[in-house]
């Protein structure tokens, strides 16, 4: 019975992860009408409005600092991890962003170990692991073609993507326990559309009914704004609430094997043997972060 919300979190996890290594799909075709920060606003509008449609009543916190704190959440969570991924594709090569965008969970451990203190136990299995599965990204995102050129500006938006992710899983932990998941969630929609609306000051939002009637457009954004955002992000903060920020984020590590498996059936991309050994190295990390203990020679660090 005690076994079964940590098993509940790893489940809702890993489905989180496969959703968003596919929603590559999505946003692509999506890209051929649509900016991408217009992608995102419609995603998270979507998000907001059903949710807010499901339950149309105030979400009152307690007190200003958890506003903020939530609010930290939608602009970390948000608006700032996508717009840095979005900028951080047009100056540098996508394997770069990729590569970098997997040191998120790492971030999460360094930063959990600050902020939440023993909240968040951090052992040599977790680190090993970590090395090990970021090492398997390495040579899945390259997929034997070892193609890395560094651009510092791009490389360092790539970067910054990574730690507000790693913040908003922290915004999320501190948040525990306090509201409904649902309830998290609809704000942090609310104050990731609020963000955006300063970058529309530079980049004005298009509104064309004619584009929105399309049955492919129109199933794309609902599939990236209902499932791939509203019902994703309400799973994995449910799944960071049972298994913790960093449990939760070591997930992240298999969404370039997800998206390598995907582009192979859906777009007929090669897979090398360089991949399949990342792919194994992936799931060997995985599995040693998450079961360290039961690893003989592995002992934690903090006891």
């Amino acid at each position: 019975t005690q076994q079964r919300p940590a098993v509940r979190g790893h489940v809702l996890a890993l489905v989180t992860v496969l959703v968003w290594a596919v929603t590559f799909v999505s946003t692509k075709v999506l890209l051929v009408d649509f900016a991408p920060i217009e992608i995102l606003f419609y995603r998270f509008l979507i998000g907001f409005l059903v949710l807010w449609a499901c339950r149309p009543r105030h979400v009152k916190l307690g007190g200003w600092r958890e506003e903020a704190l939530v609010a930290a959440a939608g602009l970390t969570g948000g608006s700032l991890y996508f717009l840095t991924e979005n900028m951080a594709l047009q100056i540098t090569l996508a394997s770069n962003v990729a590569l970098l965008l997997a040191t998120a969970p790492i971030l999460t451990v360094l930063l959990s170990r600050l902020w939440l203190g023993r909240s968040e136990r951090i052992g040599r299995p977790l680190a090993a692991g970590s090395v090990l599965a970021l090492a398997g990204v390495a040579l899945v995102v390259f997929n034997g073609s070892f193609i890395l050129k560094i651009q510092p500006a791009g490389d360092l938006l790539t970067l910054a993507a990574a730690l507000t992710w790693a913040l908003y899983n922290i915004c999320l932990k501190k948040l525990d326990g306090r509201h409904s998941t649902l309830e998290i969630t609809r704000k942090v929609f609310f104050y990731g559309v609020v963000t955006l609306l300063p970058v529309f000051a530079f980049t004005p939002l298009r509104f064309d009914t004619a584009l929105f009637r399309n049955p492919v457009v129109a199933g794309n954004l609902l599939f990236l704004g209902l499932v791939a955002s509203l019902l994703c992000f309400a799973v994995w903060n449910t799944a960071v609430k049972h298994l913790g920020t960093v449990k939760t984020s070591n997930y992240i590590y298999l969404v370039p094997l997800v998206a390598l498996i995907s582009s192979a059936i859906v777009l007929n991309e090669r897979i090398t043997p360089v991949a399949l050994g990342g792919a194994a190295l992936i799931l060997s990390g995985v599995y040693i972060a998450e079961n360290g203990r039961r690893i003989r020679g592995l002992k934690p660090i903090h006891r």
